[in-house]
């Protein structure tokens, strides 16, 4: 019930992706740094469920601790540090702080403005936004029958279990894991036909029907004015503190 969540769908979309692009072609920590502050800043105002945003976040940056481990023992530059054969450069831990923080700002935007809103609502604004139709179809069945496949997955894992099953490396093992595998792509193939035959009993025609009409607001307008504003600004301020980044 946050402002963020009262905005247009439409709205939303364009500026997370506006700022998503914006965040990653930057290349001096100035800007990055800003463009952190402002995602944090819009995060706070979205008032979410800290705990699920701080887990979404731990996930995101245990990739970027192996880049960490990576980048600045194999980019060439001026050494920092030796341990032996290795030598962190300086060049390869300013690269590293600069993604570090680009892709921080980047999932706290689209966790702002993307993951507080329902899927139904985003695939229609995808659809008013003229995105291809049948795209918007695949992506939105997609999401939804993932979780349904999943759920396939599980309950034959599940029977198997019950049945004395225990993951081991064995070609026993393999050869049921196979099975298991070929048993959920079958059973998703079966319920597809039947989906898409009770779909078309209901009319489907290729496209959702949303029963979301939107209109853009004064508020939804100067939310985007003054966040493409700030992009702007960021934009600046890369473009004069651009060059070679320093640690």
């Amino acid at each position: 019930a946050s402002f963020i969540h009262r905005l247009d769908p439409r709205a939303r979309l364009l500026s997370a992706l506006a700022g998503a692009v914006c965040f990653a072609v930057l290349q001096s920590l100035a800007a990055a740094g800003a463009a952190l502050t402002l995602a944090l800043a819009l995060l706070f105002l979205s008032a979410p469920p800290w705990g699920l945003v701080l887990r979404r976040l731990a996930l995101v940056n245990v990739f970027i601790l192996f880049m960490w481990l990576t980048v600045p023992l194999t980019m060439p530059g001026e050494a920092l540090w030796h341990c032996g054969p290795l030598s962190a450069s300086r060049e390869g831990l300013a690269l590293m702080l600069l993604i570090s923080i680009k892709c921080n700002a980047i999932i706290m935007l689209l966790l702002t403005l993307l993951a507080s809103m329902h899927f139904a609502a985003l695939g229609a604004a995808l659809e008013q936004l003229r995105c291809p139709p049948k795209l918007v179809f695949l992506f939105l069945f997609a999401y939804r029958y993932a979780h349904v496949a999943v759920a396939e997955w599980r309950t034959l894992h599940d029977a198997a279990r019950l049945r004395g099953f225990a993951p081991r490396t064995s070609m026993h093992c393999y050869r049921t894991i196979g099975y298991l595998l070929g048993m959920t792509f079958v059973r998703g193939f079966d319920r597809s036909r039947r989906v898409y035959e009770a779909m078309l009993l209901r009319g489907f025609a290729g496209h959702f029907q949303s029963l979301e009409s939107f209109r853009a607001s004064t508020r939804d307008l100067l939310f985007s004015a003054l966040l493409l504003a700030s992009l702007g600004l960021i934009a600046g301020c890369d473009f004069y503190f651009g060059g070679p980044v320093h640690v």
